[in-house]
């Protein structure tokens, strides 16, 4: 290959470039970015960037010193692939032929319809999302996050650290019980209630309300709910519109085997955007979690680089981690499909226990709240169990 096309600049082509390298590539490398920023890390942005404990320079992911020998193309988006001519098509009208492609183009949040354009309503993905949401919360008052989920854990955490006035709203009964499971989602939430955030599960939200800038949040049941500032966490979609037509199958995100490749020859996909083939469980997903973006490019790049002939090893199965309220919460594995969970060490009252989710018996799963060792011997028992 003499030339290869990371598109996305985030911590999944930052790894496949590196990778890349690595693995012995010294062709022309280019790396296409639709933010203007160099790679930066993303989990921070939720809590020590927005406390304001760290600094933009704190979160670059390049070490000093770093050279890929890439070329940088940084605020510009792709706007479509043309398979016959292996041309990434970029926004500014500009093409980048490449006889490899690494998809990295992450996902982006979904917005709450009718939000635009109404001051003090945020996602949160971006730098540029965190410093909006840092000056909006320096105001202090009221802040009404929408979404139970991760994201919205750690920034009502953040928050209420920061002294504001929090709700948060989550249409589901229990939140995180998608990736938890209903028993266990419920434990981690009650961090809300220890804290003094209110909580209000089971109600979905019917719009906002407010001149230029956001006043409320209007519930479905008819409630309002004063706000100062919103926080929009209702989950992200994969960023691969400008893929349609292209020849490269697509369901949710970029359809993968078990070592990235896609439909096509010479493409392969990395991080958010990619649905990667899971063996153990006979399904595709897609791992939006900082160690799949960090790990899953070195089999991608030996597969793009191998054509295909280097042997793929099984997926670890996906971590992920959170910081609420002064508690580490840990998992590895997936819930979905587990029959049983037990705690193995601690106790939920105390905030501290691990407990291990098993399907016939079998674990697929763990969770620790505070039991970073024990949870460490737990998650490597599980990855070995899948080689």
């Amino acid at each position: 290959m003499r030339t290869v096309a990371v598109v996305g600049a985030s911590l999944a082509g930052l790894s496949a470039a590196r990778s890349l390298r690595k693995q012995g590539y010294d062709g022309r490398l280019v790396v296409i970015g639709d933010e203007p920023h160099r790679p930066y890390d993303r989990p921070p942005l939720s809590k020590e960037f927005l406390a304001g404990t760290i600094r933009e320079a704190d979160l670059a992911l390049e070490t000093d010193g770093e050279d890929l020998q890439a070329e940088w193309l940084l605020g510009v988006r792709a706007a479509g692939f043309d398979p016959g001519d292996r041309a990434v098509r970029l926004a500014d009208g500009r093409s980048v032929r490449a006889d490899g492609i690494v998809i990295a183009t992450g996902a982006t949040a979904r917005m709450l319809p009718g939000s635009d354009g109404l001051e003090g309503v945020h996602t949160l993905r971006t730098l540029d999302d965190a410093r909006a949401l840092r000056a909006d919360l320096a105001r202090g008052g009221r802040l009404v996050v929408i979404g139970g989920g991760f994201i919205g854990a750690e920034v009502a955490s953040t928050a209420y650290g920061l002294g504001l006035d929090v709700t948060v709203v989550e249409a589901a009964p229990t939140p995180l019980a998608g990736p938890l499971g209903e028993v266990m989602g419920g434990v981690v939430s009650t961090l809300h209630a220890d804290h003094g955030v209110r909580l209000l599960c089971g109600v979905g939200v019917k719009g906002l309300s407010g001149e230029a800038r956001v006043e409320a949040v209007l519930l479905e049941d008819g409630r309002s709910i004063p706000a100062d500032t919103v926080v929009v966490g209702v989950g992200a979609r994969p960023c691969v519109e400008w893929l349609q037509g292209s020849g490269v199958a697509l369901g949710d995100g970029v359809t993968c085997g078990v070592d990235g490749r896609t439909s096509m020859s010479g493409v392969v996909a990395v991080g958010d955007c990619a649905s990667w083939y899971d063996p153990v469980a006979g399904v595709h997903r897609r791992v939006e979690h900082w160690t799949g973006a960090r790990e899953r490019p070195d089999a991608a790049v030996a597969a793009l680089l191998s054509g295909g002939a280097a042997t793929p090893a099984v997926p670890k199965p996906p971590y992920f981690w959170s910081d609420q309220y002064g508690v580490r919460i840990q998992f590895a594995g997936h819930s979905a499909g587990a029959d049983s969970v037990t705690v193995e060490e601690g106790l939920p009252d105390d905030r501290s226990f691990l407990a291990v989710y098993r399907r016939s018996g079998q674990p697929v799963a763990v969770l620790g709240m505070n039991q970073p060792r024990l949870f460490t011997r737990w998650r490597k028992q599980l990855a070995a169990a899948t080689l």
